[in-house]
Formats: C-alpha cells, structure tokens, sequence
C-alpha cells in the first residue's frame, strides 16, 4: 500500500468540511515532524483517543517505541489486536452491556464486532495482515504502579543517582531534585514549598549530598538520613536549629509508616524504572510500554508520573543527539499535570522534555479534552496540534490562544478568523491538524484503529492480559529487584569467629546503615579480590584496563567458592576495617577454606577466573561495517546502528523525494492538462453531436413537407448536414487521441510511483538492521599481565531478622 512507507504515518484521508464529505488521497505525516512534539485536543466523543492509539499504532510499525502514561485506562486497548479478526478473539473483550442494550447476547455481539472491524479496515485499505506486522514489528505491554494487575513497578532504586551528564549539569541536577522531593512530600500529604518549607529543604539537601556524589538512595536508608544527615549545617543555621531532631524524627517517621503500609508493598516489587529496558526489550525490539495509572489516586498519580518522567529526563540526557524520531512519550488526558498558573511536581520535567527532548529525537505528545487546563505558554514548543471537535466557545478560545502561540514561536501565519470558522465545523473523527512543517493546515477524517476500541479496560482484564507475558522467562521483565549482594547459604552462625588456619588475611566491610527493629547484625564471609586485568587489541585500537573489586561468595559445598555469583564491591579497600562491631555474629566458614586453602593456591583459581570471565565483546555489522565500542551490549549495539541507519533513511527519503518530486509533478501536470483536453473533446464532440442531430432533423423534415423536386435549399441541408457528420467524426476521433494521450501520461505516472516504490523497499531492505545477524569477536586478556594485588577472607555485614532475612547492612 501506498501509506506502507519509510518514516510515515498514515493518519486518514482528507476530507471536504464545506461539502461534508470525504476525498481521495491519505494523509501521511512524516515521523520526525514529531520530534517539534504535538498537542491533540478534542472533547468525549471527537475520536481523540482513537487517532492518538492511530499515531502510536504507526509509530510501533515503523520500529519506534513509547512510552504512554494512562489515566483513564483507554490506552490498553493497543493490546487488543486480532490478525484472524475471529469473533472468538473479540468475544472476551466486548462490552457485555452495550449487547444487551442491542438485545444481542455476547457472542452475537462478538461476531458483530469482528465483522464491524474486519469491514472498517477494508474500507481504510487495512487488514489482518497489517495487524500481525503492528505485533511483530513492536512489544506490548501494561505496567501498574501500585498495582499487580499489570507489571508492577519498583520505586525502590527510583531515588538512585541520576546519570553522570545529569549530575554534571547544575540546572537539571536542582530540578531533577525539586521534582522528586515535591512529589515524595505530595504522597505523605505535605504540600510543600521549595524555597519556605523546612522538609522540602531538608530532604533536597540530602539527596543533593548524596546524588553529587554519586551514591544512591532508597525510603529505607532516606528514612535515616533524616534522623541523621550527613550535614550538620542548613545555610548559615546549625541543623538542630532550622531543623530539632524530635521533629526530624516525625517527619522520618512519617515515611516509615508509608514504607510499612501493607498497601505500599506493592510500589516495592517488580521492574525498575529503567528506562531504556522500559522501551526496549533484551532482544532490541521496540516497546510500547502502557503505564496504567486510572486505580491510583491524585496524590499517588502525581507522585508516580513525576518520578517517571524525571527517569526519562534522565535518560535522554544520556543519548546522543538525533534529527530523527527515536521514541515517543504519550499522555492521555494531561489534566492535572501541565496546568497554566500552579506548578505541581509534573509540570518542569514536562518543560524540560518540551524544550530539550528535540535534540535528542523523543517526541512528546500531550491530550487532553480540557483544554483551559493546559499551561499554553509551555505549549508553544508544541509544533504539531490535532483539534476536533471542542465543548465550549471557552475551550475553542484558549485553544486559538495555543495554536497563535506554537505559529508565533515557528514564525509561521496565523489566520484566527478562519481557523475559528474552521473549528466550528468539526464533527466526530474529524480533525484539523496545524503542522509548522506544512504550508497549511489540513482537516481530515482519522483512519480505522487496528486495535480494538472497547473502552476502559478494568486491573482484572489487564491482568488476563498481562498474566502470559508476565510468566514468560526471559521475557525481559525481572518481577524482583536484584539485591546489591548475594548473601551466604551458610546457616550456622556463632558470636566467635571460625579459627583460620590458612593464611588468607582478613578483612571488614564497614557498617553504614542502622537496623529496622527485630534485626542483628551478622558478618557473612566472601573471598575479596582486588587486582587489574589489560585488555587490548591493535585491530580494534583498545588499549583499557579492569581494575578488579570483587566479592566472591563462599558457601559449605564441595566447591565453596562461588565464583560465577561474584558481585562488585563497593567499597574502597582502604577503608576496610580490621575489627568487626561487637556483639554482632559471624557465619561459618566451610572447613575446606579454613583448614586448606593457602594463598598461593588462591592466587592461581583467582587468576584463572579472571581470564575465563574478563574479556571484551566487540559486535561487527556486517551491511554498514560498524563496530560496537568496548563493554557496549548488543542490544545497545544493535539500537545505536539502528538509530543511525533511520537517521540515514530519513536523509535518503528526503533526497528519494527531492529526485522525484519535478518529475511527478510535471506528470501530474500533464495529467491535468490531458484529463481538460479529454473533457474539451468530449464537450466538441457533444456539441457537434447536436448541431448534426439538427442539420439531419432539418434535412429530413424539409424532404418531407417541401416539394417533391430536389431545391437548391435541400441540397445545401444535405451538404451542411453531411459536413456536420464529418466533423462529429473528425471530433470523435480527437477524443480517442485525447484519451489515449491522458491514458499515457497516467501509466508514466503510474511507472513513476511504482520506481519510486521500488527504491522505497529496497532502502527498507538496507536499514533493517534488527535481523541482521552480527558477527561477535572476544578481545581477551593474557593470562601472564593480570595482576592480583590483594586477596583476603572478607566479612560482608548483613541485617538478620527472625525469620532469617537478610539485608545488606553497608
């Protein structure tokens, strides 16, 4: 199909508003237009939602992710696609009441609904086929915050340090601060100002002290930071005295009570909000990723979307710079969170994303059917607006105040009278889109979802959906936080330590948090290795090296060793402690390790591993050439060339058109000038048609009624009326020539768009750089240039409940 094409979207036919009627043609609208972002407003019943699932429909066809924040519950409806179109897929998902108002039962209105969409695509030229290339070509999946219904989503690293390019730029680093700690204070019901409030300058001071530094956060180790910050000065005033400590101990318990809440339990479990596993799934393929938010209430919303979309700040900021679109953020309904005079914890991560996210190809598309509550200053980034059909002459006002606004900022013209006429006019699913990128504004009517538009979709149906996925393995969807530390097996534990009699040295990580109540300190032992590992390739110009700081686990097994669970240390090894704290208990230490393994023997295992695991992998595309960089995945790899290669395609589809557009439009001309030439025949001819009609009507009539002799007057009717028969000849003929002239230039032009198809799927072909397979090269180090500068017995301290439970203690 036509609208099949390389960084396009097809979005739905034009339409005549003056005669109330469709037209020929489709509307195509170019995917980086999206990176100036866009603005869909229309009120309950416009078709604002089913254009929006239309954008995000072609968005994952075309191989580009989203991310979609769901407050009403619409947007899961992306999952509901059937390629068989079968009444048996539909029949779990129809509305049981709208059947029983028709007076059908479900499975009659199944069947009627499957029909209904198979017919609704044909007539948009879709089908069952370009269903199943929206679900091969993208992922799809429902996340719920506070929720597992859907994939649930951990906050517990959400107050993690941010990216190092974050941190390093002041500005993004105190708003990326103010957001989160307004938006935490807003779920314990603290209504907090930034520059007044003790608490918000508080707890900004904390995460600033600990994010400059690069350590991270979570509510546990926050709560007891506040009672006792690693500062003891706020300004110029001494802590206790802007901030007494009984009162910092109401405030910290405060988020201990939420942290405790059985309800809250929920927000600590499942995926962490890392984006870029968010949009992508291990395998590299796109992700439409629907974070359903309609079960939660205001305060947990607007804590919830402030964190995320400080995530995606976040995440941007680590991307390199791009002309073309390389993921989609998507609001539905931005009531609330975007208003014109308040400024809740949503609204400056939206301007950031609104201001900055250009650069670096994400577009952001805002809707909304409330359109006095947008803030259309902010909006006037915006550089694409999507209006149907509006409630109120309110509504209509501030929304030509917005569009006056984007044409301002793109210097392009305004007409409010028209454009106010215009608006006027639109009915359901027809909408007025005002593109900066286009010379005027187009109103058109929205193609026919693939997806099924049943409505809301309640947590129960959400989790029928998301269940399968959800117990997949491998599914790239880790339901369980890792822990920082794997702890020992060894279940007996003693006040004494185990007697060594090897002569490993010992060593103590010190301890830096404080217990929860009913926790005991224990010390678990690791084999602690501290050396550097060269890697390097002349081939590939690398030339690095690893330093080493590991922790291996021991356990009492016949291999106590447990060298492939090893996990980075953190902390320094001159700051490792001898002593341990009293009273705390120790785990055993398999006899094996402390009655036979010399250091010697250490060393050479020790070495031994690191040469098996240490080692650089390389990926090599094949069709462009290009070579990943050092300790790159193949994911990010593979996304990286992918990235590129669109970028590529859009440079090449602009040059495609350029090449070709004067010669369709010289042929269009043509056509034009060919089709007036077939209709000025057909009018000759027409009109010729008759004048012989009467010359021979005259003729006959004149024979009949005139003399029996032959006058000169009826020769010359004859004469007149034999030349008119020429001429309605001669002007038939001119027609054919005509036609055949018209149907001519029709197939050149016909021959011109099938070439341009042509070079269109063979750029396809070149940029699909998902399927390629990529050739993996191993740079590994030599066993004789490892280094092992320190290797010790070393005692990790965990936190122990009754239960057994153990957490890191430092």
């Amino acid at each position: 199909m036509i609208f099949e094409k390389l960084g396009v979207f097809y979005l739905g036919r034009p339409y005549d508003l003056e005669n109330k009627k469709p037209q020929e043609g489709y509307i195509l609208y170019d995917s980086k237009d999206l990176t100036t972002h866009a603005v869909c407003v229309g009120m309950t019943g416009s078709g604002k939602t089913g254009l929006c699932i239309n954008l995000l429909e072609e968005a994952a066809i075309d191989h580009i992710p989203s991310i979609v924040i769901d407050p009403k519950g619409d947007m899961a409806n992306l999952l509901l696609t059937f390629p068989e179109l079968k009444k048996e897929d539909f029949l779990p998902w129809i509305n049981e009441s709208d059947a029983s108002k028709k007076g059908m039962d479900p499975k009659a209105y199944a069947a009627q609904q499957a029909e209904l969409w198979k017919n609704g695509l044909a007539s948009w030229g879709q089908d069952g086929q370009r269903i199943a290339m929206l679900k091969q070509n993208a992922d799809f999946a429902v996340y719920t915050p506070g929720s597992s219904a859907g994939i649930p989503v951990s906050v517990l690293r959400s107050f993690d340090a941010p990216e190092q390019a974050l941190i390093a730029d002041d500005e993004l680093l105190r708003e990326r601060i103010n957001t989160t700690v307004s938006s935490l204070l807003g779920l314990l019901g603290i209504t907090a100002d930034p520059i007044q409030s003790r608490e918000h300058i508080l707890l900004s001071s904390i995460f600033h002290s600990h994010w400059i530094a690069g350590k991270n956060l979570d509510l546990s180790s926050l709560i007891h930071e506040i009672q006792t910050p690693p500062f003891k000065q706020v300004g110029v005033m001494e802590l206790e005295v802007f901030y007494p400590a009984q009162d910092r101990l109401s405030l910290s318990m405060k988020l201990n009570n939420l942290l405790a809440a059985p309800s809250f339990s929920s927000w600590m479990e499942g995926q962490a909000l890392d984006i870029k596993n968010i949009l992508y799934t291990p395998e590299g393929r796109p992700r439409v990723a629907i974070f359903s938010i309609a079960h939660l209430n205001d305060a947990e919303r607007m804590f919830f979307v402030s964190l995320l979309l400080n995530h995606i700040v976040g995440w941007m900021r680590s991307q390199s710079g791009t002309t073309s679109l390389r993921a989609l953020v998507y609001m539905d309904e931005i009531f609330g969170f975007f208003p014109p005079v308040a400024n809740p914890p949503s609204k400056l991560p939206l301007l950031t994303l609104l201001k900055q996210a250009r650069a670096y190809g994400v577009g952001v598309v805002l809707a909304t059917q409330n359109p006095v509550d947008l803030d259309y200053k902010g909006l006037s980034n915006a550089g694409t607006w999507w209006i149907g059909r509006l409630q109120t002459e309110r509504d209509k006002a501030r929304v030509l105040e917005g569009l006056e606004g984007a044409a301002s900022t793109s210097g392009s013209n305004f007409n409010r009278q028209r454009m106010e006429q215009t608006l006027a006019g639109l009915s359901s699913r027809i909408f007025l889109m005002h593109n900066v990128h286009d010379d005027e504004a187009t109103i058109f009517e929205t193609r026919w979802a693939m997806s099924y538009l049943r409505g809301p979709l309640t947590r129960q149906q959400i989790k029928v959906l998301m269940d399968p996925i959800k117990s997949m393995s491998g599914a790239g969807m880790p339901l369980q936080e890792s822990a920082p530390a794997k702890a020992s097996s060894s279940t007996v534990s003693s006040p004494q330590r185990t007697v060594m009699k090897s002569d490993l040295p010992q060593w103590f990580i010190p301890v830096r948090n404080q217990p929860m109540p009913g926790q005991s300190l224990q010390y678990q032992p690791h084999l602690l290795i501290n050396g550097k590992v060269p890697l390097a390739s002349e081939k590939y110009q690398i030339h690095s090296s690893r330093t080493i700081h590991h922790l291996v686990p021991i356990q009492n097994t016949p291999l106590p060793f447990q060298w492939d669970d090893a996990f980075i240390c953190s902390i320094e090894a001159e700051k490792l402690e001898k002593n341990p704290v009293p009273s705390a208990v120790f785990s055993e230490v398999p006899s094996l390790v402390a009655q036979g393994s010399s250091l010697t023997t250490l060393k050479k295992d020790a070495t031994q591993w690191l040469y098996e695991s240490q080692h650089i992998t390389l990926w090599k595309s094949p069709s462009t050439k290009a070579v990943s960089s050092p300790e790159e995945e193949e994911k990010d790899f593979r996304l990286r060339i992918s990235q590129s290669l669109r970028e590529q395609r859009d440079e090449a589809l602009e040059k495609l058109r350029k090449k070709y557009a004067p010669k369709k439009l010289s042929l269009e001309e043509r056509l034009r000038k060919s089709q007036q030439v077939v209709e000025r025949e057909k009018e000759q001819v027409k009109h010729q048609a008759m004048q012989t009609a009467i010359s021979v009507g005259a003729t006959i009539l004149g024979g009949v009624l005139g003399r029996r002799s032959i006058s000169t007057s009826g020769i010359g009717r004859a004469t007149t009326t034999a030349r008119n028969a020429s001429r309605t000849m001669k002007e038939t003929q001119d027609v054919g020539r005509a036609k055949e002239s018209f149907e001519q230039v029709k197939k050149q032009l016909q021959e011109l768009e099938a070439s341009f198809e042509q070079d269109m799927q063979s750029l396809m072909h070149q940029m699909d750089s998902m399927n390629e397979e990529l050739e993996k090269q191993l740079v590994k180090p030599k066993k004789t240039d490892i280094s092992i500068q320190l290797l010790a017995l070393c005692w990790v301290p965990y936190w122990t409940d009754s239960n057994g439970k153990a957490a890191p203690a430092y």
